[in-house]
């Protein structure tokens, strides 16, 4: 028989393409789906998977609505992906974004524990948990320091989910996943604002594009391969923790640069630096080590930044053609 999957947040980027690659494995795939927008399900419709996936109506804060989830889709794999995800908004909305991203993952660990399902855990962990680094390379561990309100919430759900681990024996692991895009990554990032800005300058839709601090540097990879990662730690033996990454940074400055020379543009004749963007505590670079990843999961990004920024750009411009 077919496997089945839950995932909360199956309409957000990572979800969505863990959806799809789900369903590529023949699995019965459901979504935990918190109803907050008009179209909370293009990305669903775009990978051309909507139908295959069966939503459930529920939310992070409402614990009983993930225990009938649980019921509903008979999951033997929960991924935990749904959270007030964008760092900016967390300075601004920090009460919100605790109780969604922090101890809406308890909640789920704690519907699994009291159902007594035996379904094994994913916990989407961020490499923001780290934030002021204290090593050149983070790996699994290096030492956390959050530099914001959504660092100290996943923070909050990564230590449960290990606390789970230890205390009920559950197969609960994390992923620490780097910044990883897509062109279905959401407006408010970064990298969809320069995917989205160079489009609509070179077709004349606007002169400028105004950010925050561009010489911040990140590890970008691709989400379709992040997702794979996903699924390889609920297939283990023994759950753990893992660092996903590419092992390389960039600085958006340098990220750009690649958007805006894939339209034929110069970036620095239409980037301005914006200082209402930058944050209240900046992290300046974040850069992964995935050796465990690799060894233990046999797993490896296959998607590079370049590649990546004229997949987004390239969607961008089909997106702002059809306006």
């Amino acid at each position: 028989m077919a496997k089945s999957a839950l995932i909360t947040g199956v309409s957000g980027q990572d979800g969505a393409y863990l959806a799809r690659l789900l369903i590529d494995k023949g699995y019965r795939v459901s979504g935990l789906l918190a109803r907050r927008s008009s179209d909370t399900l293009w990305r669903l419709r775009e990978l051309g998977i909507l139908d295959a996936v069966a939503c459930i109506d529920g939310d992070l804060s409402d614990i009983s609505s993930i225990r009938r989830a649980l019921d509903a889709s008979g999951a033997e794999e929960v991924y935990n992906l749904a959270a007030q995800s964008f760092v900016a908004t967390s300075w601004q909305q920090p009460l919100l974004t605790a109780q969604i991203t922090g101890v809406g993952a308890l909640n789920v660990l704690e519907a699994i524990r009291l159902t007594d399902s035996g379904a094994r855990f994913y916990q989407a962990s961020t490499s923001e948990m780290f934030g002021l680094i204290q090593r050149e390379r983070q790996d699994e561990v290096t030492p956390f320091h959050p530099r914001s309100p959504y660092g100290v919430a996943k923070l909050f759900a990564h230590w449960s989910t290990v606390n789970y681990r230890e205390s009920f024996g559950m197969h609960a692991s994390s992923g620490i996943l780097f910044n990883h895009e897509s062109p279905l990554r959401g407006i408010e990032f970064v990298t969809r604002k320069v995917s989205d800005g160079a489009a609509r300058i070179k077709l004349g839709k606007q002169k400028e594009l105004r950010l925050g601090n561009i010489d911040a540097k990140r590890d970008w990879g691709f989400a379709g391969d992040y997702v794979e990662a996903m699924w390889l730690m609920l297939q283990q033996d023994k759950p753990d923790d893992y660092v996903i990454a590419t092992g390389t940074t960039t600085t958006v400055r340098d990220m750009c640069r690649i958007a805006f020379e894939h339209v034929g543009l110069r970036y620095e004749e239409h980037v301005v630096v914006d200082p209402k963007f930058f944050r209240p505590a900046e992290v300046e670079v974040l850069l992964g080590n995935p050796s465990k990843a690799k060894a233990k999961l046999g797993w490896q990004p296959k998607t590079g930044l370049n590649e990546l920024m004229r997949m987004m750009v390239d969607a961008d411009l089909r997106r702002v053609g059809r306006e």
